[in-house]
């Protein structure tokens, strides 16, 4: 997808402000608005950005422009960019092609910047952090180790069970049996590089 910037004129931003030349960019998660980082721009690196389509900031420490995921090859590719009212600070959407965070997180705000949907948002982090750190004894763990083939074999079974639940049992027992279905579709995606908010994100695109 071509970045969204008809309306961005690097001309009329407000540079100056602060005597730096730099201003403050937000990176959002393009499917499911999950705030990923925040950096600085100086006109070269939002131009960079624009010309790559790989997010690229001024680092202050380095004192140069800096492609996230130059090291990595996490790279973040710009959707869409913007400005507030001001001018002087920027939006941009981009999708992440590995964690964003150099602690392995998908965000460098922590879990406090994951996808939410309450409950199932809490499970989806739980999930990515079964998946990261793989600790010993967990039945999570276990089914990543197992492999794709595997979880993708334990949806199939639940949802067969759901399926049998919902015509032969009880509702308490449908109701677990699509708890389990839940949690393994969770794992299945997450084993996949997706999560939930990939699945949310997809059915809220079709309701357009």
């Amino acid at each position: 997808m071509s970045p969204d910037t008809p309306s961005l004129d690097l001309a009329t931003l407000d540079w100056n402000k602060g005597d730096s030349g730099l201003l403050p960019a937000i990176v959002q998660h393009s499917r499911n608005g999950q705030v990923l980082m925040q950096g600085w721009m100086n006109a070269a690196a939002l131009q960079q950005t624009l010309d790559s389509g790989k997010v690229t900031f001024f680092s202050r420490s380095k004192q140069r422009l800096w492609t996230k995921g130059e090291s990595s090859q996490h790279w973040l590719l710009l959707q869409t960019v913007a400005t507030d009212c001001d001018r002087d600070s920027l939006l941009l959407q981009a999708l992440p092609q590995g964690p964003t965070c150099h602690l392995g997180c998908a965000s460098c705000f922590g879990e406090a910047a994951q996808f939410d949907s309450g409950f199932l948002g809490r499970l989806d982090a739980l999930v990515a952090r079964r998946e990261r750190e793989r600790p010993p004894g967990s039945y999570t763990t276990r089914l990543f180790e197992a492999g794709v083939r595997r979880i993708a074999q334990k949806v199939g079974e639940e949802g067969v069970e759901t399926a049998l639940a919902a015509v032969a049992q009880d509702e308490a027992a449908l109701v677990g049996e699509a708890a389990d279905l839940l949690f393994h579709l969770t794992v299945l995606l997450r084993a996949r590089g997706l999560s939930l908010a990939d699945a949310v994100a997809e059915l809220e695109r079709r309701q357009r």
